[in-house]
């Protein structure tokens, strides 16, 4: 038998007995469980990397005495892109079954740091394997993330990361590379004058990361144009249309808008209401019933989006991996930025 044959068929048993440990020991190192001293995960991993060791996930699975456990975290409010979030996990839950896996969605408060600490805090290591959540960068969610992580159970972000937190992975796109494709359309649509910024919330990292590559191209590429300071709608419908009937009242000159956060059909009313739908330059987030409306009315040119159903396949996947697959956080490749227009809406 040569070294590769014996790579391929390395088991928890050759990584048990090369490190010195009991299979309860690799195991919790396997899966980032708690209770392994510092020394002896290393010497786990390190045999790991010796013999070449990969899990069979799918084996891991049926040798389980449970089924893997997974729950989404998700805002609720009157934000359309959570809403598909939501109706996606519930889409991937039943199949999810076949395959040993409890999906679920819970909806929380939207921004409100502690409600989120708290339904974090209140998920049992007995009960559940990973979270995914939606999280503002507080320290109340940064917190829960490292007592949830202690406790054993994997949290990852979806949509706005927390570098820096104990958080495993992140799933979602490039958001500074979102922010920057807008700016590109935006100063390619407007010669001059003022362009409108209306975020969710700048406690979002994926709204200051959209706002920041925006800014960067507009100020590279575009010099011409004059950014407004951003306003904040909060996601919310009604608080979005108020923000953006001020934009447009208070600007005469203002050229276009870009909208980084949710709450677009407020947006798409104040649009209306101003009799000026179509001759500000949009650019949104999320292709949503709203949005969708608005493109094809046109007071809507352009949608970024992130395709939620891919995006919880990719958040249950890597889940499934992380969970089952090592103790080792993992870097995912981001989700794909879906362009939309008019012309090409599917």
């Amino acid at each position: 038998m040569n070294e590769i044959e014996v790579r391929r068929r390395a088991t928890v048993h050759d990584v048990a007995r090369a490190a010195g440990v009991s299979l309860a020991t690799v195991d919790r190192v396997l899966n980032g469980r708690p209770g392994v001293r510092p020394a002896t995960a290393q010497k786990v991993e390190a045999a790991v990397a010796e013999l070449g060791f990969h899990r069979d996930l799918s084996a891991s699975l049926l040798a389980r005495a449970r089924d893997l456990t997974l729950v989404f975290l998700i805002p609720g409010g009157s934000n359309e892109f959570m809403e598909s979030l939501a109706e996606a996990v519930a889409r991937r839950a039943v199949p999810a079954r076949a395959e040993r896996m409890h999906v679920e969605a819970r909806r929380i408060p939207a921004l409100d740091p502690q409600a989120l600490a708290d339904a974090l805090d209140g998920l049992d290591a007995r009960d559940w394997d990973c979270a995914v959540i939606v999280a503002s960068e507080d320290e109340p969610v940064m917190a829960a993330v490292e007592r949830a992580a202690r406790r054993g159970i994997g949290v990852m972000t979806l949509v706005s990361d927390l570098p820096g937190s104990a958080r495993r992975q992140f799933v979602g796109i490039d958001n500074v590379a979102a922010g920057r494709t807008a700016a590109s359309l935006i100063g390619r649509f407007c010669p001059k004058g003022k362009i409108g910024v209306i975020a969710g919330s700048m406690h979002l990292r994926d709204h200051r990361e959209r706002l920041e590559g925006f800014r960067a191209v507009l100020a590279k590429d575009f010099p011409g144009l004059m950014v407004l300071a951003p306003v904040e709608g909060h996601d919310e419908t009604e608080e979005t249309r108020e923000r953006a009937a001020a934009l447009i009242a208070g600007h005469p000159d203002l050229a276009g808008l870009y909208n980084l956060g949710a709450g677009n059909a407020g947006l798409v009313a104040a649009l209306d209401a101003s009799h000026r739908a179509g001759g500000i330059r949009v650019v949104a987030h999320e292709l949503t019933a709203p949005t969708r409306a608005g493109l094809k009315s046109g007071a809507i040119d352009v949608v970024l989006d992130q395709n939620p159903d891919g995006e919880i396949r990719a958040a249950i996947a890597a889940a499934r991996a992380l969970a089952l697959g090592g103790a080792g956080p993992a870097d995912a490749e981001p989700i794909e930025i879906g362009i939309f227009l008019r012309d090409n809406l599917r």
